[in-house]
């Protein structure tokens, strides 16, 4: 059924009167002025199990990791993985002993280091522990090197993979999360980023191997080939990674703001002359991105595409793996290299920051692609799927970052908050909005470093002059969303009175502050506005040149928003009935005394909930009682009948 709201006449603060032109930019219509206005890309949020994370029980706040060279040798057709991880770190303090995260179920066959004799423990929870035999002081840079081996075991997405295709090997990996560890000795947190990695890969004659960064030198030698590769931007243990297999490769060239670089492609050859064709899209979106976030970060090695056996994409820093090459896919995977890489998030309750930005530049580029419908549907689909649930933030709670299924919860953590990001965009304009994203990006505290979501808050603050911490409180740590219920009442003199109320579907926000997109009808003419809407029963009355019959709400989907519901106000009518609620004040429940038979008699609360929807059985016209039990305080009351919507105010005591 349709929910009608009183105008809470004694609570009205404020009158807006906006003068509206049809077929122009929307207008916001503000209390105090008037200014003018996925699912393959989302399938790191498939349903996973709990996975352990970076043991919290040790400090590994004492030294920086400064360089990573990781020697391998691998076959996919043999389950062992043979390594040497050589690690450069600085000491933040005088130390003696340090920890690195390296599965349990992985052999350590030697370390040694360039500050004398070692000794090593592989403890409970993955952990490494070396001991070195002279203190190193605060500000030394020292090396280690660990020679290991064993079967790596994949978890979360993956973590390390061997399979086939088309009755070849691969190996990949994927380590977000926690999954670096399960295949080298690193330092997996959210804080340190190495500031140069290496690759030197052993793998037989026949397959290639890619990672991060330039490709190095080829050698040749007794049915093996070794490939180099070097990567020299800072980077996430997570986000280091290799694949080998039999590719075929293909190489395009993008003229970049700051210089050219390569996009190469390494491709199944079953699959090669399809994946080519599809990532010809990968240079204009390219281009969409530079233009509107800033010079592609990498731009002194490459970006590319590694094809791999998983469901999804994974955005390692210059080299996607990517399980197809949908659009939109091939999109949000290019778009993290700026959300994600290059500012990453600093812990996973954070994760928005690079998922929900990712997907909002996936939407972006299907209108560029695709044009307005497009973007529109994928709008609507996107709606639909936030609100198909009535609870859920944006923002990962403490409790759940252990949970990989809800950091990667792809209605919350990739599709709502890639919405509120577009609300953001309409509420302070585009231009403002993407300069205020080129700053976060800009911002040298976070530029190849992590960030937290206060980070972006004081950002996007600092460069529209907006105080949006309601909105970010409603919108990133509050739950739900809201259902909009508005009543017009068209007046003779070129005006409408429109009322707006509003109800969440969950208690931790009480109201939804933001705009809410209007289309007027009527006499065969339409205008649409915005208005900016801070309380229920606020009213708006707003110049039209047409008589209006009829309001459509948020007609484009520009807002996150489910049931609205807009109704002609019948309070104008010159026939209203007569009606008396009674006692009021009251203790116990109150009659209702009317001339004609009521259809529905609800209760509503000052944040605009419903509290009792009344059954009725057949009321005829008189007095009927209805029995009251609530906590003292200030109720509505809505009454139907044939004539339309009546409000009165109760006062419980």
């Amino acid at each position: 059924m349709k929910f009608y709201f009183k105008c809470l006449a004694g609570m009205l603060l404020f009158f807006a009167f906006a003068k509206a032109y049809s077929f122009q930019f929307p207008e916001i219509v503000s209390n105090s002025l008037q200014t003018q206005g996925i699912d393959a890309c989302l399938a790191k949020a498939k349903i996973l199990p709990n996975l352990p994370a970076k043991n919290a029980l040790v400090d590994q706040s004492n030294y920086d990791l400064k360089a990573v060279r990781l020697s391998l040798t691998v076959d996919p057709d043999i389950a062992v993985l043979r390594g040497e991880v050589k690690l450069t770190f600085t000491a933040m303090r005088d130390l003696t002993t340090i920890y690195l995260d390296f599965a349990n179920g992985m052999n350590v066959r030697n370390i040694t280091s360039d500050s004398g004799n070692v000794t090593m423990s592989h403890i409970p929870n993955d952990l490494l522990q070396i001991d070195f035999d002279t203190t190193i002081l605060v500000g030394e840079t020292r090396m280690i090197s660990v020679l290991y081996d064993g079967d790596p075991v994949g978890t979360g997405f993956g973590s390390y993979a061997r399979e086939q295709h088309n009755g070849i090997g691969i190996i990949w990996t994927l380590s977000e999360p926690y999954g670096a560890k399960s295949w080298w000795p690193t330092k997996q947190d959210l804080n340190d980023k190495i500031d140069k990695t290496s690759f030197e890969i052993t793998v037989p004659e026949g397959y290639e191997a890619v990672a991060n960064g330039l490709k190095g030198a080829t050698t040749l030698a007794g049915g093996s080939k070794t490939v180099t590769w070097e990567h020299n931007y800072p980077i996430p243990a997570y986000l280091i990674a290799f694949a080998v297999t039999n590719y075929q490769t293909y190489t395009q060239v993008f003229e970049g703001s700051r210089s050219s670089f390569p996009i190469d492609n390494y491709f199944y050859p079953e699959n090669f002359e399809t994946a080519k064709q599809s990532v010809q899209l990968t240079l204009p979106m390219m281009r969409y991105f530079e233009n509107t976030f800033g010079p592609y970060p990498f731009d002194q090695e490459k970006y590319g595409h590694a094809q791999f056996g998983w469901g999804g994409g994974m955005e390692h820093t210059t080299i996607s793996f990517m399980g197809s090459f949908s659009q939109n896919l091939i999109a949000h995977e290019l778009a993290h290299q700026w959300f994600g890489n290059l500012v990453t998030c600093g812990s996973w309750q954070d994760i928005w920051l690079n998922e929900s930005f990712a997907t909002y530049a996936t939407g972006k580029s299907v209108e560029v692609i695709d044009g307005a419908s497009a973007f529109k549907n994928w709008r609507e689909t996107t709606v639909n799927s936030i609100t198909s649930q009535d609870g859920g933030s944006v923002y990962v709670p403490a409790a759940d970052t252990l949970s990989v299924s809800r950091v990667f919860n792809g209605r919350l953590s990739y599709r709502k908050g890639a919405m509120v990001l577009h609300m953001l965009e309409q509420r302070l304009g585009t231009e403002i909005f993407n300069q205020a994203l080129q700053n976060y990006l800009q911002d040298p505290q976070l530029k190849f470093a992590y960030a937290k979501t206060e980070d972006f808050i004081r950002i996007v603050e600092q460069t529209s002059g907006v105080d949006l911490q309601e909105f970010f409180a409603d919108w990133i740590y509050g739950e739900g969303h809201p259902s909009y219920q508005l009543r017009f009442k068209p007046e003779d003199n070129g005006q409408v009175k429109i009322t707006v109320n509003q109800t969440t579907s969950h208690p931790s926000v009480s109201f939804f502050e933001g705009n809410v997109p209007l289309q007027l009808q009527g006499d065969g003419q339409m205008m649409k506005i915005v208005l900016d809407v801070a309380q229920n029963g606020q009213e708006f009355t707003v110049e039209v040149p047409f008589r209006v019959s009829d309001i459509i709400i948020d007609p484009e989907t520009h807002i996150i928003s489910k049931q609205n519901t807009a109704t002609l106000d019948s309070e104008i009518s010159a026939a209203a009935p007569r009606m008396r609620l009674y006692p009021n004040p009251t203790r116990g429940g109150f009659n209702i005394q009317s001339d004609q038979p009521l259809e529905s008699v609800q209760l509503w609360d000052l944040q605009g909930r419903l509290i009792i929807d009344f059954e009725l059985s057949p009321i005829v016209a008189g007095a009927s009682f209805f029995e009251l039990q609530r906590p003292s305080g200030i109720y509505f009351v809505t009454v139907k009948t044939v004539s339309g919507i009546f409000h009165k105010q109760l006062v419980v005591r």
